[in-house]
């Protein structure tokens, strides 16, 4: 393992397979039904589709609190007093996460945090981006690999397309009259993340297929994306057919790596029956 550890939350949607692969940590963040909560990450994400249909409700979702940080921060620490940690926060202003993090790292001065202002695939590929780094200069000390990550996360834009506006008007996210609208009209919008915050830059219109090659083409054209690597997040039971379109316009596009990360509790929640989202980074 590198001397350097980072840790992000679950709602990154980093797979299990990519943080083994970069020795990545992840805190759970937690997903309410009703008087429920779960960790986001310890059920199927399918769970919420099942809840929604029988209460026309979404879960609520919450941050990690401070006792999630300090559990991973300590084990960590027990496992090799030596290593240094570096969290690679989802959006601070979006969450608690951030703040928890914070009050955890009190007293513990072998870990430094670093606001990603991204979420989902968007944190994801920070963090990939700065294990990678980290582990192409192992001479690195806790200050160079911050400083990296801090580069790497001002370069990094995430954006996604909700399936229909249903999850966004039961979550309170969208008012009635708008989500039947759009279900009329066949109108998405673009959630983009900007310094942080989702908002809504613009509506698509049209099939879901056209849908997803026009915001590809424009949103890889729009942030000059280097076309080495794209994350892509889709909800379960996203269309094969549709996931297709995504590689065949990504390709058309010249990525030469299209990684496909599906989401967990967090984001599922959010999202709702068959968004999906992209991430990449600006070209120096």
């Amino acid at each position: 393992m590198p001397k350097i550890r980072i840790v992000a939350e679950t709602g990154s949607d980093l797979t299990p397979e990519l943080a083994r692969t970069y020795g990545i940590e992840l805190v759970p963040m937690h997903v309410s039904f009703g008087s429920q909560t779960l960790d986001d990450g310890s059920f199927d994400p399918r769970k919420i589709y099942e809840y929604y249909r029988t209460t026309g409700k979404t879960p609520t979702t919450s941050g990690s609190n401070t006792e999630d940080f300090a559990e991973v921060f300590d084990r960590i620490h027990e496992s090799d007093p030596a290593a240094q940690i570096l969290y690679l926060a989802y959006s601070a202003v979006t969450t608690v996460s951030y703040s928890s993090a914070l009050l955890a790292s009190e007293g513990r001065d072998y870990v430094a945090a670093v606001d990603t202002k991204m979420v989902t695939v968007g944190q994801a590929l920070v963090c990939v981006c700065t294990a990678k780094a980290i582990l192409a200069h192992p001479e690195w000390g806790i200050a160079e690999a911050k400083r990296a990550a801090e580069e790497i996360a001002a370069r990094a834009h995430v954006a996604f397309v909700p399936r229909n506006l249903d999850f966004l008007r039961a979550g309170g996210r969208c008012t009635n009259a708008k989500a039947l609208l759009g279900g009329m009209l066949h109108i998405v919008p673009l959630i983009d993340v900007l310094d942080g915050k989702l908002v809504a830059t613009k509506s698509y219109r049209g099939s879901f297929a056209k849908v997803i090659r026009r915001m590809l083409t424009e949103y890889a054209e729009k942030y000059a994306l280097d076309r080495e690597l794209l994350f892509v997040a889709i909800t379960p039971d996203f269309e094969p057919e549709l996931k297709a379109v995504i590689k065949e316009t990504g390709r058309a596009l010249s990525f030469r790596n299209i990684s496909f990360l599906p989401t967990g509790g967090v984001i599922t929640s959010h999202g709702g029956i068959g968004a999906f989202g992209i991430a990449g980074l600006s070209a120096v």
